[in-house]
C-alpha cells in the first residue's frame, strides 16, 4: 500500500532535528521555522502566543501539504527582540498555560469524584450519563435495554 507508516507522523527520525530556522534575507528581523512532526495543533497555538505579544508585528504558519508531517511559521519581530527569542518565549508560556489548564482539570474531577462518592443511595460516577443526568441503575432507556433495542 502507498500509505506512509503512522509513526512517520510524529516520531522523528534519527537525526532529524525537530525545529529548523531560517532567516529571512528580503525582510528584517523575520525568520522561518520549520516544525517538524507536528500539524495544525501545535501551529495554530504557537501563532496565537505569538500575536498576543507586542514585540511580534507578524506571525502566520502554514502546513504545505496534508500528508508531509511539518508546518512552517513566519515571525516578525520589531527589533528589540530576535524571533527564535520571542518564539522561545512563546513556546514557554504556552506550556505554562497548558500546565495550568491540565491543573484546573485535574482539581474540577477530583472535586466531582468527592461530591460523586457520597451516602449509598446517592448519584456516583457509576449511574451519571455523560450529560449530568442520573440514570439510576437500570440505565437511561430503563431495564435492562440500551440504545439499540429502540
Amino acid at each position: 500500500m502507498n500509505a506512509p507508516e503512522r509513526t512517520e507522523a510524529f516520531i522523528l527520525d534519527e537525526g532529524e532535528l525537530p525545529v529548523i530556522v531560517t532567516e529571512d534575507p528580503k525582510v528584517p528581523n523575520a525568520a522561518t521555522f520549520k516544525i517538524m512532526k507536528q500539524d495544525h495543533t501545535l501551529g495554530n497555538m504557537v501563532r496565537a502566543q505569538l500575536l498576543s505579544m507586542p514585540e511580534v508585528l507578524f506571525a502566520g504558519y502554514k502546513v504545505p501539504h496534508p500528508l508531509h508531517p511539518y508546518f512552517l511559521i513566519k515571525v516578525q519581530t520589531d527589533g528589540s527582540i530576535t524571533p527564535q527569542t520571542v518564539v522561545e518565549n512563546a513556546c514557554k508560556k504556552l506550556i505554562g498555560s497548558l500546565s495550568s489548564l491540565e491543573a484546573k482539570f485535574k482539581r474540577e474531577f477530583s472535586f466531582r469524584e468527592v461530591e460523586t462518592s457520597g451516602a449509598p443511595g446517592e448519584a456516583n460516577a457509576a449511574n451519571l450519563d455523560p450529560y449530568g443526568g442520573n440514570t439510576g441503575a437500570s440505565g437511561p432507556w430503563g431495564g435492562d435495554k440500551d440504545y439499540l433495542d429502540f
